[in-house]
């Protein structure tokens, strides 16, 4: 059994405070809209991907300013369209760890989501959205200022 959890790493041009309010208070540039934020320990924020019926609420169990955040994920229903007999809560008790080293003019983002791992049915499709959120625009938003979370990406419907 391979237990090789989801593991990315990025270098923005851009300092570990604005890393550090991208991953607790910005979510919206980049990944999905929300309409809350990680302040302090055991704040939650729930993310959805509309119109999918699909969510994960996360909870911050970790957060030292500019170095560390850690989310727990809490609640989960993920409904995989092409796995329907799949568990909708294979992210539920899975944890997103972020760590942020800034050197002199560049920062690296070191992204891991602990549990998230080949075995589980939603691995493909997790790890593709992972890749786009992560690797590009969570990348581009702390580089130009402009992401590409969910709300702006167009999806092609093929028959």
């Amino acid at each position: 059994m391979n237990n090789q959890n989801y593991h990315r790493s990025i270098i923005v041009n851009t300092s570990a405070n604005h890393v550090y309010e991208a991953l607790t208070t910005g979510y919206s540039h980049w990944w999905t809209p929300c309409d809350n934020a990680f302040h302090e320990t055991g704040d939650r924020i729930r993310f959805g991907f509309p119109p999918n019926v699909s969510y994960w609420t996360f909870e911050a169990t970790k957060l030292i300013p500019n170095k560390w955040v850690e989310l727990e994920c809490v609640d989960a229903f993920h409904d995989i369209i092409e796995k329907p007999n799949a568990s909708k809560t294979e992210w539920l008790g899975s944890r997103t760890i972020w760590k942020i080293k800034e050197s002199e003019k560049l920062t690296q983002v070191d992204f891991e989501h602990v549990g998230l791992v080949p075995e589980l049915a939603c691995y493909r499709v997790c790890e593709a959205g992972w890749d786009h959120f992560f690797m590009n625009s969570l990348q581009q938003y702390l580089n130009t200022g402009t992401g590409t979370p969910h709300r702006m990406i167009s999806f092609k419907q093929t028959n």
